[in-house]
């Protein structure tokens, strides 16, 4: 089969990868470029687990072919974090025990970063509803929307880091 070459930029770094042209964005995150970040949990676009944001939008990568990502601005959950330092949405899914089996957070910490960019003094309901896309067995949703508004009142703050 041939294979496609594909120049992006991935957490604001320019990056080139070869990849077929059936290919998944999530298959060449995890397996070409070792971003094992985003989890597969369902490949048909449903769980939210592979959630990344493509050109500022959230979409699920394993519906994106990693052919069409050229010319694209990605981000996933590896660019959270700034070095050793959590982004705030890390620290409060901790503060907040809203992670269990870990499968579904790297989608609602995208998701949830993506929401408070574009909207960062968000209701309970603005919350839930952008994160609808995102499932989640484990830990139920309260913990999760509860660390989501707790992160935007110190994002609000200034505090990109407060524990």
């Amino acid at each position: 089969m041939s294979t496609v070459h594909v120049t992006t930029t991935i957490n604001g770094d320019d990056v080139e990868y070869v990849c077929r042209p059936d290919e998944s964005l999530l298959d060449v995150l995890r397996d070409r470029l070792g971003m094992t970040g985003s989890k597969e949990g369902c490949g048909t676009g449903d769980c939210g687990a592979c959630t990344v944001a493509l050109d500022g939008r959230l979409v699920c990568s394993c519906l994106v072919l990693g052919a069409e990502a050229g010319g694209h601005e990605i981000e996933t959950i590896e660019g959270m974090a700034d070095g050793e330092n959590l982004h705030p949405l890390q620290q409060k899914f901790l503060d907040h025990a809203a992670l269990q089996c870990g499968i579904c957070t790297p989608g609602f910490l995208v998701a949830a970063k993506n929401l408070l960019e574009n909207n960062p003094n968000p209701t309970e309901t603005e919350v839930r509803y952008w994160l609808a896309g995102n499932l989640c067995r484990c830990t139920g949703y309260d913990k999760i929307v509860r660390a989501v508004m707790d992160a935007a009142k110190d994002m609000r703050k200034g505090r990109r880091n407060a524990a």
